[in-house]
């Protein structure tokens, strides 16, 4: 089957090539028959597996694109950014990366140059889960650029979601700097489409990034300035965020515990949820002395002193 396809795909750039050519008779390359040629080889060389092929048969088929007079330019381009796009895909699947996130930036340019930004921004956002298990900082930098392209064509929803994913990365990366600007970012973004209850969280996320950075003054006036947003005040958010300010400031281990332990901080993104459990008061803290057991020490001096009371009998 393999071998069928990769014959289908031979015969397929030899019509290609067929039509690059002039002569006497024919004096322009048709390049719109030979990009379709191109193509057509390129999935035959995909489906056979043979992926280095594919590449470059999808490269010459964005080339005739480009070098093609007979449409419009734009329309070309897209075709032509499509074609590199699906070349980068044929690294990807040699778990060739780096090369694969190049062809899929220069296929985004050409989107842009095109005038369909959505495209581009889909694509570096694909490229970014592609990259991300292998290499971080470029994830965050597509999902960056990604969210701006949405920002830009004011798809706000569309741009906080990538902004969210850079955040979480950057966090991960321990860039506390830069992932506190991304959640204003992101919390600024929600409150001008009105998602007041993401809201919320992006404050408690800001809260622990903060506390991690020892910067109490920041996080005391990310919760300060939280309060202006409709449903805070009272929240169970707010609550827990106060109680979590006093117990750090006051350095009472135990209460910083035991909201950084809570269901609401626990089951948070899983970046947010580490930085909560790993939260530690400055100093190390002080844990408030433990309650007297019932029954212990102090209650069977108390029982004694009730004998010794009645000990020589009610008379």
């Amino acid at each position: 089957m393999a071998a069928q396809k990769i014959n289908e795909a031979h015969e397929h750039i030899s019509k290609a090539e067929k039509c690059l050519k002039t002569s006497f008779t024919k004096w322009k390359p048709d390049f719109d028959s030979a990009a379709s040629e191109y193509s057509k080889a390129a999935v035959c060389f995909k489906n056979a597996k043979q992926y280095d092929q594919a590449k470059d048969a999808y490269l010459k088929e964005a080339e005739c694109h480009t070098e093609n007079k007979t449409y419009p330019y734009h329309d070309l381009l897209f075709h032509a950014a499509k074609a590199i796009e699906q070349a980068g895909m044929m690294m990807k699947e040699q778990k060739k990366m780096p090369e694969a996130i190049q062809y899929i930036e220069k296929a985004c340019m050409m989107y842009m140059e095109n005038g369909t930004p959505d495209t581009a921004a889909m694509a570096l956002d694909r490229a970014g889960k592609l990259i991300e298990p292998i290499n971080l900082e470029k994830a965050v930098d597509l999902y960056q650029k990604a969210a701006g392209v949405f920002e830009n064509e004011d798809r706000l929803r569309q741009a906080v979601e990538l902004l969210g994913k850079a955040s979480r990365l950057l966090v991960r990366l321990k860039r506390l700097d830069e992932a506190a600007v991304a959640l204003q970012k992101e919390k600024n973004m929600y409150k001008e489409i009105e998602n007041f209850p993401m809201c919320f969280k992006k404050t408690t996320a800001q809260v622990l990034v903060h506390l991690h950075r020892a910067d109490y003054v920041a996080a005391d006036k990310c919760v300060r300035e939280s309060y202006s947003l409709p449903g805070y005040s009272g929240s169970e958010d707010s609550v827990a965020m106060e109680t979590l300010l006093q117990g750090y400031d006051e350095q009472d281990e135990d209460q910083v515990f035991r909201v950084c332990n809570s269901p609401l901080l626990k089951y948070m993104d899983n970046d947010y949820a580490k930085l909560a459990i790993s939260l530690r008061v400055p100093g190390g803290g002080k844990k408030k002395a433990p309650a007297a057991p019932q029954g212990g020490a102090s209650g069977a001096q108390t029982a004694n002193d009730e004998e010794d009371e009645y000990e020589g009998g009610l008379c």
